[in-house]
């Protein structure tokens, strides 16, 4: 199962850290820029290549200390055609390479249009006698909004080819609470988010004890972080918010059980541009930084395990 796959790898490489591959042109290095320019022009396709360049020497540095990357779909999606084939690429390089990749596309929507998202992130498009995947991801973000039905529409692609959802339940952004800390007959809404991803974890968890149907959980709560981890023990967590939100070591270990596990750790610009405040080459900061952070968490982590 995917979820004991990706605890086999956290313990593996002793690191819970989640890269959020989210490229942005103006901080990509300047030479890697400047070559695709002088190649293509001022072109979406100097632009997509620019990114796969760039996202491929991140990877390369990260692999050997991260069991995951995250590459933000809009991000690409803001280059049209170009930019979603550097997101295919992306996809399929860290795969090539090892890496479990988390889709975050943060998708939902009625039933049939759920399905079709199903398909094209988790699943395999049927094309005459063929079925071709689209996009190589193993999970992806979803958005509970449209309530169940929409979550069914994912569950035939998680149990066919072994995939998995992270829902969105308390986002690390500063207004997430205009809707999800609302009161509703007693419960805040992230709360009976929670109660419905703990529904569909407890169906679907594997030696491990957690599921491949988890929960989005900002590091910028940390008392929520805590209150939802007793709420959805079998999820496994992804939580972002780490690094440039504010979000620290110490804010995070509520994510986490006993044994130091249950949780993705994302960072993205702190890692991905470490090389504009450390200086020199983009890649050995970028693994530097993902050194860092895997210290400074497994500093806390052993804190909690003694306090167990």
């Amino acid at each position: 199962m995917l979820s004991d796959r990706l605890i086999g790898e956290i313990i593996k490489k002793e690191s819970p850290i989640v890269v959020g591959l989210d490229p942005r042109l103006d901080m990509i290095p300047e030479d890697i820029r400047n070559k695709h320019f002088k190649t293509y022009g001022e072109t979406l396709k100097a632009v997509s290549e620019s990114i796969i360049e760039f996202n491929r020497g991140i990877i390369d540095s990260v692999a050997p200390h991260v069991p995951a990357v995250k590459p933000q779909i809009a991000f690409y999606e803001q280059y049209g055609i170009e930019g979603l084939v550097a997101y295919q690429d992306a996809c399929k390089y860290a795969k090539e390479n090892g890496l479990i990749v988390v889709g975050d596309v943060k998708r939902g929507d009625i039933g049939s249009t759920s399905k079709a998202y199903s398909i094209a992130h988790l699943g395999k498009a049927i094309v005459g006698n063929k079925k071709i995947s689209t996009f190589e991801v193993d999970f992806a973000t979803i958005n509970p909004y449209l309530g169940d039905d929409c979550m069914q529409e994912f569950m035939e692609e998680i149990e066919l080819y072994d995939k998995g959802i992270f829902i969105l339940v308390k986002t690390s952004n500063k207004t997430s609470g205009q809707i999800q800390d609302l009161d509703v007959s007693g419960q805040k809404v992230y709360e009976k988010v929670a109660r419905i991803v703990n529904h569909w974890s407890e169906k679907n968890f594997g030696n491990s004890g957690y599921s491949s149907i988890g929960a989005v959980v900002g590091a910028t709560y940390p008392a929520e972080l805590e209150l939802l981890r007793k709420k959805m023990p079998r999820a496994m967590f992804l939580v972002p918010g780490y690094g440039a939100q504010g979000g620290g070591a110490r804010d995070i270990v509520g994510a986490f059980d006993g044994d130091g596990l249950g949780a993705l750790i994302n960072n993205s610009r702190g890692i991905l541009y470490a090389y504009i405040k450390e200086g020199g080459d983009y890649k050995g900061a970028a693994e530097k930084a993902t050194i860092d952070m895997k210290l400074a968490i497994a500093k806390e982590v052993k804190n909690l395990r003694n306090h167990y």
